[in-house]
């Protein structure tokens, strides 16, 4: 079986909801309710130690795009997190998960929040299933985590949504 990921809230392509956009608490001047979607996965291959869950926007005007949610020490066990499990004020997360610094400045879920007028942007949620943990805290910024994934990413799986204001 392929590594696979899936969403109760939206499929591979579609526009993402105001409940995945940004809050206006995040200085950007948007309005959504800034919960991170549902996420579930399977198919990991044999080795895999730990996943982590990356949101990344390519299309972001800043040279380098945006990363608005990193999750990483997913026990292996676990394959599914619910709607808001990313809420940096009570986190729905499994033990041993931790959420790291995130382009907004934070760590924790920080939803879609385009420049008004842009084009769609796209939002890539990727699973990774990771062969270790990786030994980062939470003040590590994006890039590291990038880094790290790079090379310990066994397999990963992508949905993406569209978000536009």
């Amino acid at each position: 079986m392929a590594f696979a990921v899936t969403s109760n809230d939206f499929k591979d392509g579609d526009y993402l909801a105001m409940t995945h956009a940004g809050s206006a608490d995040h200085g950007f001047g948007c309005a959504g309710q800034n919960k991170s979607p549902h996420l579930s996965w399977s198919g990991a291959p044999a080795g895999t130690k730990s996943f982590a869950i990356t949101c990344y926007d390519p299309d972001a005007p800043t040279g380098s795009g945006f990363w608005h949610w990193l999750v990483v020490n997913i026990p292996p066990d676990v394959t599914e997190l619910a709607l808001d499990a990313g809420n940096a004020q009570s986190p729905g997360l499994p033990k041993g998960a931790l959420q790291t610094r995130t382009d907004y400045g934070f760590a924790g879920y920080g939803g879609p929040c385009p420049p008004e007028g842009d084009h769609p942007h796209r939002y890539l949620f990727t699973v990774h299933a990771v062969g270790d943990t990786l030994a980062v805290k939470e003040d590590t910024p994006a890039a590291q985590i990038g880094f790290n994934l790079h090379f310990k990413t066994l397999a990963k799986a992508s949905l993406m949504g569209l978000f536009r204001r």
